[in-house]
């Protein structure tokens, strides 16, 4: 068997080890019923990587951590061209719910996601890597960190968890030089180690109060945010006033977290709307995952503005929190700070905010008749401009952050007695442009274009001959488009991402409700890449019954082959577009 092929048999989220984009080699994984997605791997520069094992085959079986300690790769330099983090999950066959999954170090998150549900009869693999040169100042000190991976295992709960995980770092060279990454590298939660905040309503916030370098001259913020327990289904509930009439959650559907600093609104990041491998119908997700369900992406939200505020000596609060969570949001965010190299000391101030007095308050409306048939909307879009300045040694800088975020969802209900059917459609959006500029001259520019479009059709009856079952159809995906421009704002790269997915599945139910069994599952997944440095990556799979039916990599791309930049992100990862 080729190295492609042992990888096609693993059949996570990237082909462990492999050269994710070679075309035609090895075989597909038509016929497996292993975890299988069509997502890609984190394209690598050329050369041997030092590898720093993190954990290794770890089982988890309990509520405890998995604590270990880390030190920086030896005889491998402290700047890296890459750093890449690689993971490999397993479950048994048996018994047991999808459970979230996390790896930290220093408190700060490394990766965030959720595991496959087991099968009863088939065991489970899967691979998730992430791209975490930004991070690289965080690896240059030996720290602790802990995996955290919460499983109940008894005589009901029988599946168990496994997993390993592996930092890779790419000598920079002169065919793959180090970027400039961040110099401080902070995290916002306020377990040493690492661990989820949990953000019970809208009030909870995620916070720390921080005494920062007096020379940031710009800084971001990475923001998780995974809806857990009541919240799991967020993007189904309903405004409190409907919630009895059309027998749903209450607490409404529009999420979004918000940044603030000292308690001044600083930034919005959207919420995705995962839905997890047990999620509304676990047939649905066997073998393909939904979109990024085993491998959560931050939303990285600018607060450059902000950093000559951020370099007074004061100390300042950065906090996250989760309009309309009711119970509840696990939350993750990591600052990143550039510092001014030339000067010990910067000044400066925040010298227009728009998005204070915009409170998130959404517009309702409904047309539902006396027994809850007809829809209920939720509409809310705001456009906001923050900017700062702050004098560096190469002159006064001013930084602006211009965004436009839109939420709409419209709930429909057909209620009888006969049928209970709920159609979800919900659209978020996010047009933003960050620039940087020194006088008259824009020295950077990044935009971006974010849209999540998530479709649920939950269509439960229960007709007269007492064959009861439920439809379920879930349509999602994103799409994103981002271009950096350099020295008057001429666009130098753009790149898209496109990632949408569709799963059916039908319930079958005796008389009595209960699950007699389950038909028509299929589901269908397309990942698309391109940039204007002539990246292209493409693949395709689709299954029936559980089983993976179709597989095609690269067939949209020239001459029919996979090939991407090293320093390119398909996966739709945050990229600050630095120029400097």
């Amino acid at each position: 068997m080729s190295t492609f092929s042992r990888c096609l048999a693993v059949a996570g989220l990237s082909w462990v080890g492999c050269n994710a984009f070679a075309a035609g080699a090895g075989s597909s994984p038509v016929g497996s019923s292993n975890v299988t997605v069509a997502d890609p791997a984190v394209p690598r520069p050329a050369g041997t990587p030092c590898v720093v094992q993190l954990f290794a085959n770890d089982v988890f079986n309990d509520f405890g951590t998995r604590p270990y300690g880390y030190a920086p790769p030896a005889g491998c330099g402290t700047h890296w061209s890459k750093v890449v983090l690689e993971a490999d999950f397993s479950v048994t066959a048996g018994r047991n719910y999808d459970r979230t999954a996390e790896i930290w170090l220093n408190g700060v998150n490394l990766y965030f996601g959720t595991t496959e549900e087991p099968s009863h009869s088939q065991p489970q693999s899967w691979h998730v890597e992430r791209d975490l040169t930004d991070y690289s100042a965080l690896f240059r000190n030996a720290s602790q960190g802990q995996a955290i991976l919460w499983n109940a295992v008894d005589s009901t709960y029988t599946g168990v968890y496994h997993g390993s995980a592996r930092l890779l770092f790419y000598p920079a060279s002169a065919q793959a030089p180090a970027p400039r990454v961040p110099d401080q590298v902070i995290p916002l939660g306020s377990d040493p180690v690492g661990s989820t905040t949990e953000l019970d309503s809208s009030t909870s916030s995620m916070s720390k109060t921080l005494s920062l370098p007096r020379n940031v001259e710009r800084a971001y913020l990475d923001v998780f945010t995974q809806s857990q327990h009541d919240d799991e289904f967020w993007y189904t509930c309903v405004p409190d006033q409907y919630a009895g009439q059309v027998q749903e959650c209450g607490g409404g559907n529009f999420r979004e977290a918000e940044v603030s600093i000292d308690g001044q609104p600083a930034g919005v990041a959207p919420v995705y709307p995962w839905v997890y491998s047990g999620g509304v119908d676990p047939y649905l997700w066997r073998p393909v995952t939904g979109v990024q369900t085993l491998n959560f992406m931050p939303y990285r939200v600018d607060l450059s503005p902000f950093a000559g505020m951020l370099s007074d000596g004061a100390q300042h609060t950065v906090s996250v929190s989760v309009v309309g969570a009711n119970n509840y949001f696990s939350g993750a965010a990591t600052l990143l700070l550039f510092q001014d190299a030339g000067s010990q000391q910067v000044t400066g101030s925040v010298t227009r905010n728009t998005l204070v007095g915009q409170p998130p308050v959404p517009t309702i409306g409904s047309t539902l008749d006396g027994s809850g048939n007809g829809a209920i909307t939720t509409r809310l879009t705001r456009q906001f401009v923050i900017e700062g300045n702050v004098n560096t040694s190469r002159g006064p800088m001013k930084s602006t952050v211009n965004q436009a975020v839109g939420f709409a969802d419209t709930q429909a209900f057909t209620i009888n007695a006969n049928t209970y059917r709920q159609v979800t459609d919900q659209l978020t959006t996010v047009s933003s442009t960050s620039r940087s500029k020194i006088g008259p001259a824009i020295v950077s520019q990044y935009q971006q274009q974010v849209s999540y479009p998530f479709h649920l059709d939950y269509d439960q009856e229960a007709p007269a001959d007492g064959h009861n079952y439920i439809a379920t159809s879930v349509q999602q995906g994103y799409r994103l488009v981002r271009s950096r421009g350099f020295g008057g704002g001429i666009a130098k790269f753009t790149d898209q991402v496109g990632n949408t997915l569709g799963s059916t599945d039908t319930l079958r139910y005796d008389a009595n409700w209960n699950l007699v069994g389950h038909d028509g599952q299929s589901s269908s997944q397309a990942f698309t890449y391109h940039d204007t440095l002539g990246s292209c990556y493409a693949a395709n799979v689709s299954s029936a019954a559980g089983v993976v039916t179709a597989w095609s990599s690269g067939s949209s791309c020239p001459n029919g082959q996979n090939s991407v930049n090293w320093f390119s992100h398909p996966d739709g990862s945050p990229d600050q577009g630095d120029s400097q």
